[in-house]
């Protein structure tokens, strides 16, 4: 059985945890009621004095302009939430970005996981239908590849039999590569998807998707 002076300590240490949840919320629901509160009592001694006498004593006057007060408030904090997310956010981020720039060594780091990013957006992986196996750099030996188009025009016309364009990514660093046109004969589909042959070719292989699809077995070593 725990002793007194154990039980008083998680009662007081429970105590405290529970205000520190509830701090913030008391302290948010104060600064509102204080801004209705100055937001409302100082335009109604304005306008009120260009209602007339009547209207000025009705008891239900003082509520609407309350509750109008409440609305036009929420409103405007909902605004500088907006201003400083999508304004001053945007001037901070650039801010920043040409601050590392600026940093010799940091700034190529930088750029590299900005690429990286990019390349792994759902922007970036929409140009890339398909992980693909073809033979690079040389016969015999394979690398993955992601086909980015079936038909790619002119270089289609000039040569001879089908050909696809297919990227294929340097490792770790996804966001360099060559761009090759493979005769359709020596593409190999995959079935693993987009997401997870950027992250095989990010870990050098280290990480490969299960097979078959949905086993969480790997696969033996060669």
């Amino acid at each position: 059985m725990p002793a007194p002076a154990s039980r008083f300590s998680s009662f007081r240490n429970a105590f405290f945890a529970g205000l520190l949840l509830l701090a913030p919320l008391a302290i948010t629901l104060w600064a509102f009621i204080k801004l209705v509160d100055l937001f409302g009592d100082t335009f109604w001694y304005v306008f009120s004095f260009l209602l007339p006498a009547s209207e000025r004593n009705k008891p239900t006057l003082p509520l609407g302009w309350d509750l109008l007060a409440t609305v036009i408030v929420v409103l405007l904090v909902a605004l500088l939430g907006w201003i400083s997310h999508y304004v001053f956010g945007r001037v901070l981020l650039r801010m920043g970005d040409r601050f590392i720039q600026r940093i010799p060594g940091i700034n190529a780091v930088y750029n590299t996981v900005n690429q990286i990013i990019a390349t792994f957006s759902p922007q970036g992986r929409s140009s890339f239908s398909q992980v693909v196996l073809v033979e690079f750099p040389r016969p015999g030996v394979w690398t993955i590849g992601f086909l980015t188009n079936k038909q790619p025009g002119e270089a289609q016309a000039l040569v001879a039999g089908e050909v696809w364009a297919v990227f294929v990514p340097t490792t770790p660093n996804p966001t360099g590569g060559f761009m090759l046109l493979v005769p359709r004969t020596g593409i190999i589909e995959l079935e693993m998807s987009v997401a997870e042959g950027m992250k095989m070719i990010i870990s050098g292989g280290a990480i490969a998707p299960p097979w078959p699809p949905g086993s969480n077995s790997r696969p033996p070593a060669v």
